[in-house]
């Protein structure tokens, strides 16, 4: 038996397609609020794959590659983790330390506020890479030979 594809219940794929958009919005939330409290870039990045992933185990394959397509894995893994790398570079351009992005000064913003921002993109950063490492692992796992 396949593991992506059609699944053969009605009630199944159906639930799932209602479900999908609405987890993959959680995890859009956990991200923009993991500055705030528990959760954040990997958890949030999760619910997301989790979103992406849900219609590949129950839609017909050529739909939900449509939605999804292959390549979104690779590209959001690569801008996450390239997004958190100049995050954590740019304090260094002004003699800082990695990721101390607090001792970026930006003119009429105070430096908790750059702190706050710095946070926020780095889970930002954290959510995408996670996001496209979960979405490339489940492709890698599931490509059949006459897809290579």
């Amino acid at each position: 038996m396949m593991m992506t594809g059609a699944y053969p219940s009605v009630v199944v794929r159906v639930t799932c397609a209602l479900l999908s958009p609405f987890i993959a919005m959680f995890g859009l939330y956990v991200i923009a609020h993991g500055h705030y409290g528990p959760g954040g870039g990997f958890a949030g990045g999760v619910f997301v794959a989790v979103g992406a992933i849900l219609p590949r185990l129950t839609l017909p394959e050529e739909l939900s590659y449509r939605i999804f397509p292959r390549w979104i894995g690779p590209a959001a893994g690569g801008v996450g983790l390239l997004l958190f790398l100049l995050v954590g570079l740019a304090p260094m351009l002004v003699g800082a330390e990695f990721l101390d992005y607090g001792a970026v000064e930006i003119p009429g913003m105070a430096a908790s506020r750059v702190r706050y921002l710095g946070i926020l993109i780095v889970e930002v950063g954290v959510g995408l890479a996670v996001f496209g490492a979960m979405l490339m692992i489940f492709d890698v796992l599931t490509l059949r030979d006459d897809d290579a």
